[in-house]
């Protein structure tokens, strides 16, 4: 049965359920999709079945297993038991009473750890109900006197000792969260090598004053190392204080842009990792704008597996934003070839779309002039200006000299006139794209 006479339904019907797989459940996903081929071909239904609403059984999302408190002491006498000795240990486990198993030291121990959870969760919502309410720490700025570190909910931190988990692999992270009483707009990015204090930390009010001037002085053409310096401070202040919200998302939103529009992809894609995170926290933004830049980053690294189990895992209101549907067809046309349709992309691309393009649109034009070359004899310089998305024929002449490619009949004519032998252009393109494009190597990815 050769997938060639595959209706095309169920190509891509094959095709998403191979970008839903995981190391995890390849093996067996891969089975029972071959498994439902073979019964649909033997019953002659290949043509007939509505593949997009067929779901495999092995990509469905499994549920957690529930551990009981008897099972998880069972596991961790099976961690610690020697592995040379598995006849004992079968012995010891299936020997040992039901008022082992349910120790009353071990539910304990569960039970605080349970009560940590939950008072952490309740410290997040305090907190959160303080920024909206406009809460500063002037109020209590006599306390914060009185020590430097409080737990999140403004009570002194406590390291309790008598604890399971009160060790220093386990750091009580209450202890070291603060809440800051520096005043100063404006602070240089100094990596930590110490515990923070809080006289060096700005408070929420300020961070949020910190970030309208910044904007400010990046419409006033303040330099991008400086700008840089003062978002990678104020990250550093909201990280410290674990302020997670509207304006975090926010800061690494506007600190994205500046960094994608000065062609800084190392800070690029530092924000976009945090994003991800955040938005993933349920916390609001501009979900769908940086999925695009997501799409176009994986095509830029051209990692397919990442790609089509990321785009696997849109939903249909993300499909349907205009910059997602943008990026979507900028990997269509990427994927079929299709250079004439990338390049208009290109050049209507939403939002700063176009800026990750630049990143990889030159190898695409090596690509679509690799092609060109061979179904033509002679082009003309104007026809690859206005095909390929060229500013200028200049610049058009300079690229294919850049990458030896400038054949022309009539070299010595002005560019508008200029006709570029194709024969004895492809050969220098093939070979400068294995050597300049072959490898992609993105820095700062995450």
């Amino acid at each position: 049965m050769s997938s060639e006479s595959w209706p095309p339904q169920l190509k891509e019907w094959v095709a998403k359920c191979l970008g839903q797989m995981t190391d995890a459940n390849r093996a067996e996903a891969q089975a029972e999709l071959k498994q439902v081929i073979a019964d649909s071909f033997a019953a002659k239904t290949l043509w007939t079945t509505d593949w997009a609403g067929v779901q495999l059984k092995s990509l469905l999302p499994k549920p957690p297993p529930i551990l009981t408190s008897a099972s998880h002491l069972k596991r961790k006498l099976n961690d610690y038991s020697p592995a040379s000795n598995k006849k004992t240990k079968k012995t010891s486990i299936s020997k040992a009473s039901p008022s082992s198993a349910l120790d009353p030291d071990e539910l304990a121990a569960l039970n605080r750890r349970a009560a940590r959870f939950q008072r952490e969760h309740e410290i997040e919502r305090q907190k959160n109900w303080r920024q909206t309410n406009n809460h500063t720490p002037s109020s209590s700025h006599g306390h914060l006197n009185s020590h430097l570190y409080k737990s999140r909910s403004g009570t002194p931190a406590t390291y309790d000792g008598d604890e399971p988990e009160a060790n220093s692999n386990v750091p009580n992270w209450d202890r070291f969260t603060i809440v800051g009483t520096s005043t100063e707009i404006f602070k240089d990015y100094l990596r930590l090598t110490s515990e923070p204090k809080p006289e060096q930390i700005r408070p929420y009010h300020v961070l949020q004053e910190t970030l309208n001037q910044l904007k400010k002085k990046w419409r006033e053409k303040a330099t991008y190392n400086w700008i840089c310096s003062q978002f990678k401070s104020l990250r550093q202040d909201l990280t410290v204080q674990r302020i997670k919200n509207e304006f975090t998302v926010t800061v690494y939103e506007i600190h994205a842009r500046m960094a994608l529009e000065v062609g800084d992809m190392v800070e690029y894609n530092q924000c976009q990792a945090m994003l991800r995170n955040l938005y993933e926290l349920g916390i609001p933004g501009k979900v769908e704008e940086f999925t695009a830049y997501r799409i176009l980053m994986l095509l830029h690294g051209r990692n397919r597996s990442d790609l089509n189990l990321y785009v696997g895992q849109l939903t249909e209101r993300q499909k349907s934003d205009p910059a997602v549907r943008h990026a979507l067809f900028v990997q269509r046309a990427v994927a079929m070839g299709n250079y004439h349709a990338l390049f208009d992309l290109y050049l209507n691309a939403p939002n700063m779309g176009a800026y990750i393009m630049d990143h990889f649109i030159d190898r695409e034009r090596i690509r679509a002039l690799m092609v060109m070359t061979k179904a033509y004899r002679t082009l003309q310089l104007s026809f690859i200006q206005n095909e390929l998305a060229f500013e200028t024929l200049a610049s058009t002449r300079e690229f294919l000299a850049e990458h030896r490619a400038a054949f022309f009949q009539n070299p010595n004519s002005p560019d508008t006139e200029k006709v570029l032998e194709c024969k004895p252009a492809g050969a220098p393109l093939a070979s400068v794209f294995e050597e300049k494009y072959r490898r992609v190597q993105i820095k700062g990815a995450v």
